[in-house]
């Protein structure tokens, strides 16, 4: 299995001429009777080395973390940060593993985050719950520091989605530290942070509209990131998850479903959509079982939400069309819809 980014790898080392690859992206296209800039593709598994491997990488890393962390707290998260760089030098840098490297970039910055949280550990220090979120801040920082050096380094596409959530943990952890009632700030400054990153994400995006670069890989991981930070905050704040759901709260739920897959039209990312699925999928069981389907509510939702979506993948491209053709001048920023391509 071979991703976008190493068509474009293999066009600049001269393996493949530009119109090879141009035409290999068109055959493609014409089989699945879809434009590639909507597949969203993204690397994940070259084959079932892959899992090999990350299994083998898990059952290390987690030993080197326990045996570290029996001698002294610290040491856990330090030993499994140095082992995941060391293992990234060949499994990332040579082999370019999607898998494994996404596990190993994982375990380095949970390990630096690790190795922080076991030296207080050792210092026994029990800080007031402001005082432990401004230290929070503290390691969430340094966590986004790791993941930049990771970066450097590797260039694993996730990185950078790492590190923005990392740093949107540092605004919430500063933001509770700093305001007397944290549950009144956390949500509203988590959903901010999730639109910062959705913003980056399309810059990324707008660098290959065509996605055919990494920087495609890297805005996927944003999108991804983004998704649950900006649905869960605002559903939360909602009251989705309460002991009733109104009619009222539910029609607001589905018209923000609306939103975001108008959202996910345009800028082509699917996201939104599946981040936000669990609560109308709640919402939608709650309004038919308050009018008596006790025992079908559950059937019933799962069948008019999947029938949805399901017509909503087969029809993608065709309301793509519709929804660019609303945005005017916008276009021009957004992935291009391609007319398709016919069998």
């Amino acid at each position: 299995m071979y991703s976008e980014s190493d068509l474009d790898g293999a066009v600049a080392a001269g393996v493949l001429s530009p119109d090879a690859a141009a035409a290999f992206r068109n055959f493609t296209a014409q089989g699945r009777h879809s434009p590639a800039v909507d597949e969203e593709h993204f690397r994940l598994l070259s084959g079932f080395n892959d899992i090999f491997v990350s299994i083998a990488l898990v059952l290390a890393l987690v030993a080197i973390s326990q045996i570290g962390w029996q001698i002294a707290p610290p040491l856990g998260g330090l030993g499994t940060a140095g082992a995941a760089w060391l293992l990234a030098e060949y499994f990332t840098r040579t082999r370019r593993m999607a898998l494994p490297s996404i596990l190993l970039l994982i375990a380095f910055v949970g390990g630096v985050a690790s190795a922080l949280i076991g030296t207080i550990e050792v210092m026994q220090f029990h800080p007031a719950d402001r005082v432990a979120a401004a230290i929070s801040a503290g390691i969430a920082l340094v966590s986004a520091g790791a993941a930049w050096l990771h970066w450097r380094r590797f260039m694993v596409p996730i990185t950078v989605a790492a590190g923005s959530v990392a740093l949107v943990g540092v605004l919430i952890a500063l933001a509770v530290a700093a305001y007397p009632v944290p549950e009144a700030i956390a949500y509203p400054v988590a959903a901010l942070g999730g639109l910062a990153v959705f913003g980056l994400a399309m810059r990324w995006d707008m660098s290959d509209l065509e996605r055919r670069t990494r920087r495609s890989d890297v805005a996927f991981w944003l999108h991804l990131a983004a998704a649950p930070l900006i649905a869960h905050p605002i559903f939360h704040m909602l009251g989705v998850f309460g002991d009733h759901v109104s009619a009222a709260t539910a029609a607001i739920v589905l018209a923000l479903y609306l939103g975001f897959g108008f959202v996910a039209l345009a800028v082509d990312r699917r996201a939104l959509l599946v981040s936000s699925l669990a609560y109308v999928l709640y919402a939608l069981y709650s309004l038919i079982a308050q009018a008596g389907a006790v025992e079908l509510s559950a059937s019933i939702t799962a069948f008019v939400i999947g029938s949805a979506l399901l017509t909503l993948s087969v029809y993608w491209h065709q309301m793509r069309r519709l929804v660019i053709g609303m945005l005017g001048g916008l276009r021009d920023r957004l992935p291009p819809v391609q007319p398709m391509v016919p069998a």
